[in-house]
């Protein structure tokens, strides 16, 4: 009986599946045609053509995220994921470590206990330090503490601790920390043997976490099973937790964006083998470290575009969706803010890369990797996206522009099917595993405020501006000061100040009626949107 009902779950998801990715096909080429056929005066040609990028670039990213539904579910007689138990005939020895840039202590202490209690054998536990005691972030006398409190945690937990001079963030320490286990001691190189577990043989393999990532006990067992039983395997990644979540909303959703992601996304990708690597929860093996070079110094996410090296190199990538730690998220918009930053300036600017390795090195990936790598590199520039659909409303209530807005048909006939098939898909699909459609839509909202930081990083990103190493922060929630909203709060003035020149202009001029009403509409909506700033900004939540 179970069997049956999961046959006609499948069905039903496969089958909506088709409907939507028709409404998106007839959309998209509906959208095209009417570019292409009308008489556009130069400004509004300019105008449909940026307006008609911004919906192709939500329809493109669309079809990814419903391909990799199909993929998954198509491939599974479940909806939940099925994580076969690990058979270990051998347990190889396994660098583990954790890089941390002025980390605060009590959220080191929490890891590194989690580290001890690893049940894996044959451990050897690492504590990269990459704090730069020679900037004047504090006092000399508080520097010296921290330096000792560090020194002191590590050997009260048998870790040994690893320093080198800074470059490069957490990628420079990380391949800095592999020459020195190759047995390359510069004179920069710092390291307090404080484990009393000695290892015999080099460390086959290499997981990471960042400092607030707590694994629990079985976490390397399931990881080194799928790495001895395949070769090829560069690396697999494991999904994102956080679990501070019960009374901060920011944090919550924070969470809940990535959950959406390491689901269906995540669980897509690995499946034609274009998982790329996200930094934390992630062993590697050292041999396909050593064969690429290491980690890319040149990105603030150097996982990612490590990830470009090793499928360049013909190694493999594998995700495993399985909660196996958790870790603090963002807790204000303020740390969400420059967690989102530093994502989005990274993986755009491996965008930059794109076309050069598409000419010189096409054969080296798959299809499905070129696909991917393109949907993930260009998925932050949702920000100009978002500021397009919000503002072209707005152009048309003041001007008129572009002239085919007016038209109702196009969407009574292809427009609601679309985004109904797809709203429908996205909510049902996630529902299924377990998400409320109140959270889905919290992440929807906190990805649109965040639009000017998106933006912003786009920009940085593709003039290729240099930017600093970030953090983000985790000494609880503040409320940002007004002057750090100014975007999201004139945008949702100028939604209001066309907002009342469109119902005034419906009131006196009447025609044409039903475009001013579906301008207005869709403004009122993208300022309720833009100003859930007001409730992500005080975080905290009564007990």
């Amino acid at each position: 009986m179970a069997n049956i009902l999961n046959r006609g779950k499948k069905f039903v998801v496969l089958t909506l599946f088709v409907f939507t990715f028709i409404a998106i096909t007839v959309y998209l080429t509906t959208r095209i045609v009417l570019v292409v056929i009308a008489d556009f005066t130069w400004l509004e040609g300019l105008l449909a053509i940026c307006l008609l990028f911004a919906e192709g670039f939500i329809l493109i990213h669309s079809i990814g995220y419903f391909l990799n539904i199909f993929r998954v579910v198509s491939s599974s007689s479940s909806f939940t994921p099925v994580i076969e138990e690990p058979i270990l005939h051998s347990y190889p020895p396994v660098a583990i470590v954790v890089a941390s840039y002025k980390e605060p202590l009590d959220v080191l202490k929490e890891t590194l206990v989690c580290f001890y209690n690893l049940s894996y054998p044959n451990k050897h536990l690492y504590f990269l330090d990459d704090t730069r005691y020679e900037l004047p972030w504090e006092t000399p006398e508080n520097k010296l503490k921290y330096r000792q409190s560090i020194e002191e945690l590590c050997q009260f937990l048998d870790i040994n601790l690893f320093r080198a001079n800074w470059h490069g963030a957490k990628a420079g320490m990380i391949n800095d920390f592999l020459k020195f286990l190759k047995g390359d001691m510069r004179e920069d190189f710092e390291f307090h043997s404080f484990s009393k577990s000695k290892s015999v043989q080099p460390e086959k393999y290499l997981i990471i976490f960042d400092a607030d990532m707590n694994p629990f006990p079985d976490f390397v067992e399931y990881l080194v099973d799928i790495m001895e039983k395949r070769p090829k395997v560069a690396f697999t990644q494991t999904p994102q937790y956080y679990s501070n979540f019960e009374f901060n909303r920011v944090a919550r959703t924070a969470g809940l964006q990535q959950a959406i992601f390491y689901e269906y996304i995540c669980e897509g990708k690995g499946r034609q083998g274009a998982m790329f690597c996200c930094g934390t929860n992630v062993i590697f093996r050292r041999e396909a470290l050593d064969a690429v070079g290491g980690f890319d110094e040149q990105s603030v996410t150097e996982d990612f575009a490590t990830s470009l090296k090793f499928h360049k190199g013909g190694w493999e990538s594998v995700y495993l969706n399985k909660v196996s730690a958790f870790g603090m998220g963002p807790e204000d918009l303020g740390a969400f803010f420059k967690q989102q930053f530093r994502w989005a300036r990274g993986t755009i600017g491996v965008l930059r890369t794109l076309p050069k390795e598409f000419l010189l090195h096409f054969r080296q990936y798959t299809i499905n990797q070129w696909w991917e790598y393109f949907l993930a590199s260009t998925h932050y520039l949702i920000g100009l996206v978002f500021f397009i659909m919000v503002i072209f409303p707005i152009i048309y209530l003041y001007f008129n522009l572009p002239s085919y807005m007016v038209d109702p048909l196009i969407y009574a006939t292809i427009f609601l099917p679309y985004i109904i098939l797809t709203s429908l898909m996205f909510i049902w699909t996630l529902k299924k595993r377990k998400y409320k459609t109140k959270d889905i839509l919290s992440v929807l909202l906190i990805n649109a405020v965040t639009f000017p930081v998106f933006m912003k990083a786009a920009m940085s990103a593709l003039l290729g501006m240099k930017g600093s190493f970030g953090i983000t922060p985790k000494s609880g929630s503040t409320i940002l000061p007004l002057r750090s909203l100014i975007p999201q709060m004139l945008t949702g003035l100028i939604c209001v100040f066309a907002i009342v020149w469109g119902i005034q202009r419906i009131y006196y001029e009447r025609e044409p009626f039903y475009g001013l009403l579906l301008n207005v509409f869709w403004t009122i909506y993208n300022f309720l949107i833009i100003s859930s700033f007001l409730y992500f900004n005080h975080s905290e939540e009564k007990e």
